[in-house]
């Protein structure tokens, strides 16, 4: 039996090699499109594509290719050509297509683009207070921020920072010129560290010329007297002069100066929103110190606090940074003006890292209103073009890296308290105006060379008939860095070219440089003279030393 060919969609499958129009229709048949020929008819074959002359088509059932074709035209008409529209009509029609934001994300956009205008506008505001605060401050034009200068350093890669503080904002105050606050700030920018110390203002030095009290007085009286002018090249007249003293005294290369008064450190403190500072009182259980209570007529106490971590504010800091224990009741301040001292470095520290946090370099109005203290309140000759390192450096400097030297710590104080000219004064251990031990002690902290650091007593003896030769020396050993304390003749005899004797254990930076300047073996036996029990190495020049 002969399968049927079944019809899809309507259509009659197509047979290989036969073509819609070949199909033959003949009378009498269901010959519309769709439905199967019936079996037991023939197919005639049609002649070159046309239907034989015999063959008639049922009216109304016979499908023609015109009829097709005209069908398949009807199709593609159906849908009327698209009517043209306007340029707006366009626009509105693609609005309407896009497809609906989220609410949401449109929030978070706008809150972005408002966040990024208002960063913009804060900064542009702090840059503004910084130009105008910078204007007064630093020395050069205000181009100079653009550029990152290096600081100038001294011969140990350091930079050295005079900084004097006076009361002259307040008129009332006694002595408002005098410079009763006096501190170096050495920094190094390689090894990110810092060391400062205070100056005693009551140390007794030669001026060089005339102040109030002759060429001779306390050192807190130079920079008003260095010169009296108003304006701002006599200010840094005074602070030029004023390194060059201090320098000098202390055997340092002091590049930069800078002044502030009181207000600056009350409204630099209030700025930040307060600072923390570790009280400690001087054998007792903290500090009192009655001499500013006049202002509320004895009815409060501005300086009184246990000891312990306490938290200040601007005015507190304040007359903590003037309190010496110098007006009955007190207590804590035992060591009066060197109390005092420490207490405005932990100050001066504890302000630093309050001001380098994150929470107060955020804080638009706190840097705002710290750099209007700044402007107001300091004058230095920091160039402009520096300031970007000065700051770079600065933030990159740990608390735990930032170290206080004290010139009267231990059996080794390098100054002292004593009368002179009826006056109580601070004078050189070494004795009045000898500041070869204050330069020793410096040279030692600040120094870089390992040898400087040891700092090992060293006496130097010449066993030769040369004169001058033992000084001659030792004035090589004091530019290597070491610690010369004594130049003297040997005792009579026979001496090697060089002979070094050591005394004592530890120095080993010291021992290894001698040894191989000298290329001799270090002798631990008795030197032939008697030393005191500070001296670490006695060096011996002998008779065939060049």
């Amino acid at each position: 039996m002969k399968e049927s060919n079944s019809s899809v969609d309507g259509f009659i499958p197509r047979r290989a090699g036969i073509n819609l129009s070949d199909i033959n229709l003949r009378a009498g048949q269901s010959n519309v499109i769709g439905l199967h020929e019936e079996k037991s008819q023939k197919r005639e074959k049609p002649s070159d594509g046309f239907i034989p002359q015999t063959a008639k088509v049922q009216s109304g059932i016979g499908v023609k290719r015109s009829d097709i074709d005209e069908s398949l035209r009807d199709i593609d008409d159906n849908k009327k050509p698209a009517k043209k529209i306007s340029r707006k009509q366009r626009r509105r029609l693609k609005k309407l297509s896009k497809k609906p934001k989220n609410k949401l994300k449109r929030i978070i956009k706008w809150f972005a683009v408002i966040l990024i205008v208002l960063v913009i506008a804060a900064g542009g505001y702090v840059a503004y207070r910084f130009v105008v605060a910078g204007g007064n401050i630093f020395q050069g034009s205000i181009f100079d921020l653009f550029q990152s200068q290096s600081l100038k350093t001294d011969s140990n890669g350091r930079s050295n920072f005079l900084i004097l503080g006076t009361t002259e904002d307040d008129p009332g105050h006694p002595g408002s010129n005098l410079t009763d606050s006096m501190l170096v700030l050495s920094i190094d920018q390689k090894n990110k560290n810092a060391y400062m110390f205070s100056i005693p203002r009551d140390l007794y030095v030669e001026f060089g010329t005339a102040c109030t009290s002759g060429y001779a007085g306390k050192i807190n009286e130079y920079f008003s007297c260095s010169n009296d002018g108003t304006d701002s090249l006599a200010e840094q007249d005074r602070l030029t002069k004023t390194q060059k003293l201090i320098g000098d005294i202390f055997g340092m290369d002091i590049q930069y100066g800078v002044h502030v008064n009181q207000t600056v450190v009350k409204e630099a403190v209030d700025a930040v929103g307060g600072i923390d500072v570790n009280i400690v009182g001087d054998g007792a259980p903290g500090i009192l110190d009655r001499n500013f209570d006049w202002r509320c007529n004895y009815k409060c106490f501005l300086v009184r606090y246990k000891n312990g971590v306490n938290h200040l504010d601007g005015t507190a800091a304040m007359y903590l940074t003037m309190a010496r224990g110098d007006s009955s009741p007190t207590y804590g301040l035992a060591k009066s003006n060197f109390d005092r001292e420490i207490n405005q470095q932990k100050i001066i520290i504890a302000l630093k890292n309050k001001a380098a946090s994150t929470g107060t370099l955020t804080n638009i109005g706190a840097v705002s209103k710290l750099l209007d203290t700044l402007g107001n309140n300091l004058r230095t000759n920091i160039q402009t073009k520096e300031i970007r390192t000065l700051m770079q450096v600065g933030g990159e400097i740990k608390a735990n890296d930032i170290h206080t030297l004290s010139l009267i710590d231990g059996d080794n104080a390098v100054v002292k308290t004593g009368g002179y000219g009826g006056m109580s004064v601070v004078m050189p251990s070494s004795g009045m105006f000898d500041y070869s031990g204050i330069q020793a002690f410096i040279k030692k902290n600040l120094s870089n060379n390992a040898v400087a650091k040891e700092s090992a007593s060293i006496v130097v003896l010449n066993g030769t008939n040369q004169v001058g030769l033992g000084q001659k020396k030792a004035d090589t050993l004091t530019a290597d860095g070491f610690n010369v304390i004594s130049v003297q003749n040997a005792p009579t005899g026979t001496y090697d070219n060089v002979e070094v004797y050591k005394i004592g254990k530890g120095y080993p930076a010291s021992e290894q440089k001698l040894t191989s300047l000298y290329n001799v073996k270090i002798k631990t036996t008795t030197p032939p003279i008697t030393v005191d029990s500070n001296t670490k190495f006695v060096i011996i020049f002998g008779s065939a030393t060049n």
